[in-house]
């Protein structure tokens, strides 16, 4: 478990380091250059990711609520975070509605999995992640100010990013088995 805590703290801390501490961010990029500093940034992504499936695989399941929702409940929310992802990446309407519409689909995907997911092991990954999720939205909004909505677009702008859910959903569906190990599939 250790190993997973130290993934999420490490990934989340990565994060945000260039919201929060701006500061010390510039001070490392002074030092270091912004080539070096990025592919420190991203060792360090990659050293979390490895962390949290190391801390995953390793920790045992232990219960600590029944879980309120099955699969069902958690594919639909999945398409809803994969179109929040999505649309994020591109022009969309959305983002008209939606400050932030890649951290919210990151939020929504972590309680996707609590509301599918009641062991120890899922509340420290999903919850720390959704925690970090929420955390980076807060920390965001407060240090750039009021937030500009972007000009409306034609509807077919939606297009691309439904597309990518599609997509996206179907590779996630089929490959979660080998993935986490478990099936998307209802019991």
């Amino acid at each position: 478990m250790v190993w997973l805590i130290l993934g999420v703290v490490l990934w989340s801390g990565v994060h945000l380091l260039p919201i929060a501490g701006r500061g010390a961010r510039d001070a490392l990029i002074g030092s270091l250059g912004e080539g070096p500093y990025k592919g420190l940034f991203s060792l360090a992504l990659v050293l979390a990711i490895v962390l949290m499936v190391v801390g995953w695989r390793s920790s045992g399941m232990v219960a600590v609520y029944a879980a309120p929702a099955g699969p069902l409940v958690t594919n639909a929310l999945m398409v809803v975070a994969l179109f929040l992802f999505a649309a994020s990446g591109v022009p969309t309407n959305l983002k008209r509605a939606l400050r932030h519409p890649q951290l919210t689909g990151f939020a929504t995907w972590s309680v996707a999995h609590l509301l599918s997911n009641g062991d120890q092991r899922s509340i420290v990954l999903f919850g720390g992640l959704g925690l970090w999720a929420v955390a980076a939205i807060l920390l965001i909004n407060r240090r750039d100010g009021a937030w500009e909505k972007p000009e409306p677009l034609p509807m077919s702008a939606e297009l691309k990013p439904i597309v990518g859910t599609v997509i996206a959903f179907a590779i996630l569906f089929f490959a979660h088995p080998y993935i986490a190990g478990v099936s998307p599939l209802p019991r």
